[in-house]
C-alpha cells in the first residue's frame, strides 16, 4: 500500500466522520425545533383566520377595471349617505374640511387659493364647468374631492372658492 492510498483513505475516513457528526447534529436540532414549536403551532391554527383576513385585506387590489360588454355589476361601490352631522353647512366649512388639503398648498397641481394666474382660465370657463369638474373629478382630484357629499354641497363649496379667487 502506497503513501497516497493511505492519505486518501485517512481523508475519506475523516470526511465521513465529520459529515456523520454534522448530520447527527442537524437531526438533533430538527427535533429540538419541533418540540419547541409544538407549543405555538396549536395557537397558530386559532389565529389563522385572523391572519389570513389581514393578509387578504393588505393584498387586495385597490382598483378594478370595468370592461365594455362584460358584467361589471361587482364593481359598483355602494356608499353610505353622508351623515348630517358630518355634512358642512357652508362653503367655507367644506373648503376647510377637505378642499384646503390640496388647494391651500397646491398639492398635485391643484390651483392654490388666491393664485389668480392659475384660477383665471378656470373662471373664464364659467361656473358650470367648475361644477362639472368638481363633481366628476379632474386631473388628480377625485370626484367630489373624495367625499360622498351631495351635489349641492359641492356646488356651495365651488361658489366659496370662486369668491376667494375673483
Amino acid at each position: 500500500m502506497s503513501n497516497t492510498e493511505s492519505s486518501d483513505t485517512h481523508f475519506f475516513n475523516s470526511f465521513s466522520l465529520v459529515l456523520g457528526v454534522l448530520i447527527v447534529v442537524a437531526i438533533i436540532l430538527f427535533g429540538v425545533a419541533r418540540s419547541i414549536g409544538a407549543d405555538t403551532q396549536g395557537q397558530a391554527v386559532l389565529l389563522e383566520p385572523l391572519r389570513l383576513k389581514g393578509v387578504q385585506h393588505n393584498t387586495a387590489p385597490f382598483g378594478h377595471v370595468a370592461i365594455a360588454g362584460k358584467d361589471n355589476s361587482a364593481l359598483t361601490v355602494v356608499t353610505a349617505p353622508a351623515v348630517a352631522a358630518d355634512l358642512p353647512t357652508t362653503g367655507e366649512m367644506a373648503f376647510n374640511k377637505v378642499c384646503s388639503a390640496c388647494h391651500a398648498t397646491g398639492v398635485n397641481g391643484a390651483p392654490k387659493m388666491g393664485d389668480h394666474a392659475a384660477w383665471g382660465p378656470r373662471l373664464a370657463q364659467g361656473k358650470e364647468t367648475l361644477y362639472k369638474d368638481a363633481l366628476n373629478g379632474k386631473g388628480n382630484m377625485p370626484p367630489k374631492g373624495g367625499t360622498t357629499w351631495p351635489d349641492a354641497t359641492i356646488r356651495m363649496t365651488v361658489d366659496y372658492m370662486v369668491s376667494l379667487n375673483k
